[in-house]
């Protein structure tokens, strides 16, 4: 079943000419007065953190989506399954199939290259952290699928040579544990007030990032939920401050076509409260 891409490519600062606007936006020693740290697969896109390879290579699908949720219901680590796909894996995957697997695939949620663009623009900084891999995204920002970020934390396994469109600070991530390190780095990079930290998850993967967000009173946004996020946050005694999109924490059978109706731009207002606070 195929859904629309959300155009982003209409952005006033991926149409100008120049790096003016990009240097502006995500110069180094820019004011930030809030973070908003996300998941990306299944919480901000319908997609899993290795469909470029199953996409090059169709014949390992079925190991790699097991190996998605082995780790995401985290019954095993983050590097036992890296191992593993690593192990799959025929070759790495180059530069052209990694396009040619964004140009056929690509999509976000509606409303979330939106909500990105509505967050940096009030001085809100948006990060991505995600256990997806660090080219993958290298290419949606040459590409300009989304809005670049000044921060990415995502896994190195795939990684790209450096260009102007990655973020200013791209952080590596090895474990699920590491979400929570890598957005304590970005606070202190750029001076976030630590009252002001909005964390963003849905599965029993951000269940760390979460954790970590908890005991220093971060606010906890779960988008989709799933079974094996609501058990942790419960063995843990986490509590989330909001449930978007639908929930599936009761064992429900994910409804896609439900999710594609939801609107990221909804947690604007939501975000700017918490902000505003």
């Amino acid at each position: 079943m195929c859904y629309p891409l959300y155009e982003t490519r209409l952005l006033p600062y991926l149409q100008s000419s120049t790096n003016e606007f990009r240097h502006e936006m995500f110069k180094k020693n820019k004011t930030y007065k809030a973070i908003v740290s996300s998941d990306w697969n299944q919480c901000l896109a319908p997609c899993g953190p290795f469909d470029f390879i199953s996409f090059n290579h169709p014949e390992l699908g079925p190991d790699l989506k097991a190996i998605f949720q082995y780790y995401t219901g985290n019954i095993i680590s983050l590097g036992e399954a890296i191992k593993k796909i690593q192990n799959l894996s025929p070759a790495s995957i180059t530069e052209d199939q990694m396009d040619a697997y964004l140009n056929k695939s690509f999509t976000t949620y509606k409303g979330v290259p939106e909500l990105i663009e509505w967050c940096l623009s009030n001085n809100i900084l948006f990060m991505l952290n995600t256990t997806g891999v660090i080219g993958y995204f290298q290419r949606i920002f040459t590409k300009g699928l989304l809005p670049e970020v000044p921060a990415l934390s995502a896994h190195p396994m795939v990684r790209y040579p450096k260009s102007d469109a990655d973020p200013w600070h791209v952080y590596d991530l090895f474990e699920t544990i590491d979400k929570g390190k890598n957005t304590g780095s970005s606070i202190r990079s750029f001076n976030i007030p630590l009252n002001k930290i909005i964390i963003m998850g849905d599965s029993g993967g951000d269940g760390p990032h979460f954790e970590w967000g908890a005991g220093i009173n971060a606010f906890l946004i779960g988008n989709m939920t799933k079974p094996s996020l609501k058990r942790y946050c419960e063995a843990k005694s986490i509590a989330i401050d909001v449930q978007f999109g639908p929930f599936y924490a009761g064992g429900e059978v994910t409804d896609l076509r439900k999710e594609m109706q939801v609107n990221f731009m909804d947690l604007a207002p939501i975000i700017e409260d918490f902000v505003d606070s």
